[in-house]
C-alpha cells in the first residue's frame, strides 16, 4: 500500500470542515478533484473512509482509524523537513508566508533583501489575507508561518499548537483631515465629535477600536466602513471623518492627512507564527531573525511587545 500525502491531507481537511466543498476551497483544488482523490485513496486501502449525510460527510470508524495515522504521518513529515534543513550547512528552503497589506508594504522589502543577502538558499513565496484569517491558515497547513496581530485593549485568541514570535510593535495615532486638529496630541474623546471611517466590527482592527474608544465613554460614529487603512486615508484626505493609522501604515498616507499622536496609546504587537515543533525549521528562523532585524531598522523593536501566552 503507498499513501499519497496530498490526500492524506485531503482526509484530514475534510474530517475537519465536514464538507467536500470547504475542504476543497482550504486546499485551493476543485470539489470534483478532492472526491476524486478520496476516491482513489479508498481505492489504495480498499475500505471505504467517508459517508454522506445529505450535504455533509464524515469519516467513517475505519477512516477516523486512518486520520489518527496520517496526523503522525504529516507530523513526521514537517519534523523530517525541519531536521534535514537543520543539517544543512547553507539553508536551503521554499517557505510559504502570510502576510497583509501594511506588513507586505512596511516590512517585508527590507527583511526579504536581508534573507537574500545572508541566506540566498531559502525562497520566500507571500500571500495576502486578512488577519483575522492568518492563525488559522497556519493551524490547517496552508502556509508555513503567517503575521499575526494583538492590541493592548484586545488580543486575539490563541492555538496553542502555534508558536507566536515577536517581531514588532507599534502605535496607532489619529489620522485627521488637514488642519482639522490644532494640537500635537489628541485624545480618542475629543475625536468623538467627528465622523469616523474605520473597519468592520467583526475585524480585529475594528474591534480594537471601539474597544479603546468606548473604554474613553463614547461609540464612534461610523461614517464610512472600510477594510484598507490605505482607503481610509484616502477618505480622511477628503474630508470625510477621522481614523487610526499604524506606524507601519504611516509611509501611506497621502497629502491632506495630519497624523496626531494620542495622549493614550494604543499599542498592537505584530508577531510571526507557525506550527510548533519538536525540531525548528531553520528556515523560519532566519526568516523571523530577518523580519525582527528589519523592525528594528525601523524603530519598532519587540522591546516593549505585548505579554504573549505563547513562546515569543
Amino acid at each position: 500500500m503507498e499513501l499519497s500525502l496530498r490526500r492524506l491531507q485531503m482526509l484530514r481537511e475534510l474530517h475537519r470542515r465536514g464538507t467536500v466543498t470547504a475542504a476543497a476551497a482550504a486546499l485551493h483544488y476543485s470539489p470534483s478533484g478532492v472526491s476524486q482523490q478520496l476516491a482513489q485513496l479508498e481505492r489504495e486501502v480498499g475500505v471505504t473512509l467517508v459517508e454522506r449525510f445529505g450535504r455533509r460527510v464524515q469519516l467513517t470508524d475505519l477512516g477516523l482509524v486512518l486520520l489518527e495515522h496520517a496526523e503522525e504521518i504529516l507530523g513526521a513529515v514537517e519534523r523530517a523537513t525541519a531536521a534535514l534543513e537543520a543539517a544543512q550547512e547553507g539553508v536551503t528552503a521554499k517557505l510559504t508566508v502570510g502576510v497583509w497589506a501594511s506588513v507586505a508594504a512596511g516590512l517585508l522589502p527590507r527583511a526579504l533583501t536581508t534573507l537574500a543577502a545572508n541566506h540566498p538558499g531559502i525562497q520566500v513565496h507571500t500571500t495576502e489575507l486578512v488577519p483575522e484569517q492568518s492563525a488559522a491558515a497556519v493551524l490547517e497547513g496552508k502556509f508555513d508561518a503567517a503575521f499575526v496581530i494583538d492590541y493592548s485593549d484586545h488580543e486575539m485568541d490563541w492555538d496553542p499548537s502555534l508558536t507566536r514570535t515577536v517581531v514588532a510593535v507599534e502605535r496607532l495615532h489619529a489620522a485627521v483631515p488637514a488642519e482639522t486638529v490644532a494640537r500635537e496630541t489628541v485624545s480618542l474623546l475629543q475625536l468623538a465629535e467627528h465622523p469616523w471611517i474605520l473597519s468592520g466590527p467583526r475585524s480585529h482592527f475594528g474591534q480594537a477600536v471601539r474597544i479603546a474608544c468606548h473604554k474613553q465613554g463614547f461609540a464612534p460614529r461610523i461614517a464610512h466602513t472600510v477594510e484598507e487603512q490605505p482607503t481610509a486615508l484616502a477618505l480622511t484626505a477628503a474630508g470625510l471623518g477621522v481614523t487610526l493609522v499604524s506606524d507601519l501604515a504611516l509611509a501611506m498616507r497621502p497629502e491632506g492627512v495630519d497624523i496626531v499622536a494620542l495622549d493614550k496609546p494604543v499599542m498592537r504587537t505584530i508577531s510571526v507564527a507557525h506550527r510548533g515543533s519538536s525540531v525548528p525549521r531553520r528556515s523560519i528562523d532566519l526568516f523571523i531573525d530577518a523580519v525582527r532585524t528589519a523592525s528594528a531598522e525601523q524603530g519598532l523593536g519587540a522591546s516593549n511587545s505585548l505579554p504573549l501566552s505563547a513562546s515569543d
